[in-house]
């Protein structure tokens, strides 16, 4: 990364699913380089399983929290059809990183709307560059469906400058002792997943 340039990532989901800890443990790694951070979090409906977005932005010096559409390296959703929803902040060439989770909405159980069906296919199309996976399933091998967020939180690591020991530093920081072990093997499973 160049003295200037400013890495722009947008993480998100539905309400419940750690959007905003995958947020802090990412902003608390740059913090850990040495980084300035601006985070930015839009809840919506989250606590009814809304739409979760959150910012965050590092550099040498960083101005504002919002990623402008079109200039995030990294889109990372841990549902499939949020990272369509949020498709126009990911820069062309950007890195998508979407769970294969599947939330159905109150609008689609209440038979107001329908799931697409062709999520796969379609995000294919968006993504040019995309790491598709069930980063829900990973999370539930190793013990603990939610840690789904950091497992997709480790495969997003793959695509920033950050090195591992800043992660790890960062998850100590940001989750509770009796998890920490649980959340590092998460972030693991994802990293190596990529």
């Amino acid at each position: 990364m160049t003295e200037n340039e400013t890495q722009s990532v947008v993480l998100v989901g539905v309400g419940g699913q750690g959007i905003l800890l995958a947020s802090e443990i990412l902003a608390q790694a740059a913090m850990q380089e040495g980084y300035d951070v601006k985070t930015n979090e839009v809840h919506g409906m989250a606590q009814r399983g809304g739409s979760v977005m959150a910012q965050i932005r590092y550099g040498t010096k960083v101005y504002s929290p919002l990623v402008p559409k079109n200039s995030a390296q990294i889109l990372a959703a841990l549902e499939q059809v949020e990272a369509l929803r949020f498709a126009d902040y990911l820069a062309p060439g950007g890195l998508a990183a979407v769970s294969a989770q599947a939330i159905t909405p109150v609008t689609v159980s209440s038979g107001a709307a329908r799931y697409p069906e062709n999520v796969e296919e379609m995000l294919k199309v968006v993504f040019p560059r995309l790491v598709y996976f069930d980063a829900a399933q990973k999370a539930k091998e190793i013990g603990d469906i939610r840690s789904a967020n950091i497992v997709l939180l480790g495969a997003v690591s793959r695509g920033l400058d950050l090195p591992p020991d800043a992660w790890q530093k960062a998850i100590a920081l940001c989750v509770p002792d009796k998890f920490k072990d649980l959340n590092l093997k998460a972030f693991d499973v994802g990293r190596n997943f990529v």
